[in-house]
């Protein structure tokens, strides 16, 4: 679920506020100046390399690069969930949905849809950028990880609030803006920085409430009543029946096609979203094992199996690059280390510099912190080779848009792991994979490259929503999502 205060990760244009509009904003450094240029040029090149300038021409290739940024500063115009099939079926839960949606949308009509490829999510359509409303007076500035949820539909926690206006008093209308440069000071008491208009709300709390000796830590801060984007809130909407999920990561297990009594290894696993989602495929039978190595997060994918009821998820705090035993395990032992050839299928969703998360106005990584991540990526494959099963399947994502993380580590694991051959994939919902890796035009086929530039950058009002046609819409969130790469393999027998 996206709460704002505790959301999403990190890309370019100061104006969000209007569609559209031509990249201002780039991935470099939370700030101005020259902190962001190296990744900037990083990113310039990765899109203008010969291979893809040879294929398009220079014009295309710059035109779909400059498109690409434009869309990753704003929100997808869908917002998609998946629904908990263990539970409930999709009929069932569209129909509460739409009731939850008239509530919260006070009689304003918006179609909930079912994808006819993807069978277990709902598809929303976002109103907006709504150009009409009023700023108020009274001022909340948020970070840029709460403003990119609040622009996804979450309200405003207080963790997330940087500062707000002198007299805020709790009841009080205030205009809420995020702070995309990372430059206003807690607790200030008014920001003349760099800030986008995220929306109108209500303030919970007054600002010693949040800023005073004892001030909260938790909880609701402002409740959006007017976001600049119109899409639902999901806090705590049919929680074990729904859960909040990019399109492409649900495609993701689907292209793992896990089967009922097999034993699964979700690698890098935290929330939890694949985790739950594999479970639900697999009827709840046979065995998902998680991993993630970070406590709290192992606790949140635990937390999610409960609430979603599924019980054949084992999760572990563990280091996914340690996770093969090179001695004899006892038999008894449940989690990892694990023997060599010990999964029937593998999702390694690899941790990376999520360069294709929306909406992303300022990139906050430096350029060495975004070239770190192949080396990781390549031990953690390493590994999840060495424990998949002749014959099994190995699934390889990233919700990021670079050569070096994608396409790249494809090219370096057929030419590394002779016994792996890449596979098509089912559903095959994004484009093909990027030229620049020298993979044959044959492999580039079988890759799938979901790319957000491949739609068009246009505001949604009720008049074209109704006029819309269901099978636009859908194409439309097939297009105008995340970025995310996914690669499959099989493990041949016998290599």
């Amino acid at each position: 679920m996206v709460t704002a205060g505790s959301p999403p990760c990190p890309s370019p244009t100061n104006h969000l506020a209007h569609r559209g509009g031509t990249s201002g904003y780039f991935p470099g450094g939370g700030g101005s100046g020259p902190a962001r240029v190296p990744v900037e040029e990083y990113l310039s090149k990765v899109f203008r390399n010969n291979e893809l300038i040879t294929a398009l021409g220079t014009k295309e290739a710059e035109s779909k690069y400059q498109s690409l940024l434009s869309h990753l500063s704003h929100p997808p115009a869908i917002t998609t969930v998946r629904v908990n099939t263990n539970l409930a079926s999709v009929r069932h839960v569209k129909k509460l949905l739409l009731e939850e949606i008239q509530k919260q949308f006070k009689g304003i009509c918006v179609p909930v849809l079912e994808h006819p490829q993807l069978r277990d999510i709902l598809l929303i359509p976002s109103i907006g950028p709504r150009q009409d409303l009023k700023k108020h007076e009274s001022e909340v500035i948020v970070g840029a990880q709460c403003g990119y949820a609040v622009l996804r539909g979450a309200h405003v926690y207080v963790p997330g609030i940087i500062s707000t206006s002198r007299f805020v008093k709790a009841g009080d209308l205030v205009s809420v803006y995020s702070d995309i440069e990372g430059k206003c000071k807690r607790g200030a008491k008014e920001f003349e920085g760099v800030k986008v208009f995220l929306g109108n709300g209500i303030s919970e709390l007054s600002r010693s409430d949040i800023f005073g000796l004892n001030g909260r830590t938790t909880g609701l801060g402002v409740r959006m009543t007017e976001p600049v984007y119109l899409s639902p809130s999901f806090d705590s909407v049919l929680p074990s029946h729904l859960f909040l999920q990019n399109l492409p990561s649900v495609v993701v297990s689907h292209v793992l096609n896990p089967q009922p009594g097999e034993r699964i290894l979700d690698m890098c696993a935290a929330p939890g979203g694949k985790t739950t989602h594999l479970a639900t495929l697999m009827h709840d039978q046979g065995e998902v094992i998680a991993m993630d190595k970070i406590a709290n997060k192992v606790k949140k994918i635990k937390q999610n199996a409960e609430l979603l009821q599924l019980n054949c998820i084992k999760a572990f705090c563990y280091d996914g690059t340690k996770a093969l035993s090179v001695e004899k395990r006892e038999d008894k032992q449940e989690g990892p280390p694990f023997l060599p050839e010990s999964f029937d299928r593998i999702l390694l969703d690899a941790p990376c510099s999520g360069m294709g998360q929306r909406p992303n106005m300022a990139y906050s990584s430096t350029l060495k912190e975004v070239t770190s991540y192949q080396p990781l990526q390549r031990k953690l494959f390493t590994v999840a080779v060495k424990l998949l099963k002749p014959g099994g399947v190995l699934v390889y994502s990233t919700c990021t848009i670079t050569l070096s993380e994608n396409e790249e580590q494809v090219a370096w694991a057929l030419e590394t792991f002779p016994c792996l051959q890449l596979q098509p994939q089912e559903p095959h919902i994004g484009g093909e994979g990027m030229r620049g890796a020298g993979l044959a035009l044959h492999q580039l086929k079988l890759l799938q490259r979901f790319d957000p530039s491949a739609g068009t950058l246009q505001g949604t009002d009720m008049e074209s929503l109704q006029d819309c046609r269901e099978e636009d819409l859908v194409s439309l969130a097939n297009k105008d999502c995340i970025g995310f790469f996914i690669a499959k393999f099989m493990k041949l027998k016998g290599k």
